[in-house]
């Protein structure tokens, strides 16, 4: 579902300021994969899903999505959206604050089909927006006309999640989608996510701080260090991982560094 071949990505080349984010990237997913990706800061996790979605062009190199790998590397930001659902880190990214809980919805369902005249929400798509919101457990299948404005960052963060898998998308990316979250919440918004993936069988990349995380989740965990993949883990030997054990994968891929980053990496 998603071949990426020898990408890198320099921002400010040849100044002070030159930051090589990735450095030659080869990335593989099958279709069903869940891969956890954790590094350090700065190691190039969040740049990563940016050149996949066309935020930033790449150097050079490949990126092809899909079961017939079409080629998208080129291809504009808002043109091959359509290939992708994405959960950012900010709940307030994901949705119009100014908008209804079922209008988002509604756009979110209307993604990739021809837009018409047609008057409002129809009385069926109500129906099943109650029916999925009902399954968040958040009380909001009874506030279908609510401004997603004033719902609190957790019940956003799960409306964005409803709507970035609403249109099964060819590959779904979480970029630290719990980390703004408290804790309790986050656990709810996590569970969630368990449960869309695994229904919808989607295939999803999800970048996390989280190294519990990281190893419950998923069928595969890379991870990135100076934009570079240095660890990719699959099978029996993720099954098997421990906290300790990425912990001192770390170390050793850090240089030194791995004081700074620690806390961001419990």
């Amino acid at each position: 579902m998603l071949e990426i071949q020898g990408v890198y990505k320099t921002f400010n080349p040849g100044t002070i300021n030159e930051k090589k984010a990735l450095n030659g990237i080869d990335l593989k997913l099958n279709e069903g994969d869940f891969v956890t990706v954790i590094g350090g800061n700065g190691a190039g996790k969040s740049t990563l899903l940016n050149m996949i979605t066309g935020v930033y062009p790449v150097d050079c190199g490949t990126i092809k999505v899909g079961t017939d790998y079409t080629d998208i590397t080129k291809l504009a930001e808002h043109k091959r959206a359509k290939y992708f659902g994405r959960v950012f880190q900010d709940p307030m990214t994901g949705t119009a604050a100014d908008m209804e809980i079922q209008e988002n919805l509604a756009l979110a369902s209307r993604r990739g089909k021809m837009r018409t005249l047609v008057p409002g929400i129809r009385s069926s798509e109500k129906e099943h927006y109650k029916e999925l919101l009902k399954k968040l457990d958040l009380g909001l299948e009874d506030r279908l006309t609510s401004k997603v404005g004033l719902l609190s960052g957790g019940q956003r963060q799960a409306i964005t999640l409803l709507m970035a898998t609403l249109k099964k998308p060819q590959l779904l990316l979480l970029d630290e989608h719990t980390a703004a979250l408290d804790p309790q919440t986050a656990a709810k918004v996590l569970s969630l996510t368990e449960e869309l993936v695994a229904e919808n069988n989607l295939t999803t990349l999800m970048i996390t701080h989280n190294m519990k995380d990281a190893i419950r989740l998923g069928n595969r965990l890379i991870m990135m260090s100076e934009g570079r993949i240095i660890y990719d883990i699959s099978g029996e030997e993720k099954k098997n991982l421990k906290v300790s054990d990425l912990l001192d994968l770390f170390a050793k891929a850090s240089n030194g560094e791995f004081a700074n980053d620690r806390m961001l990496l419990s």
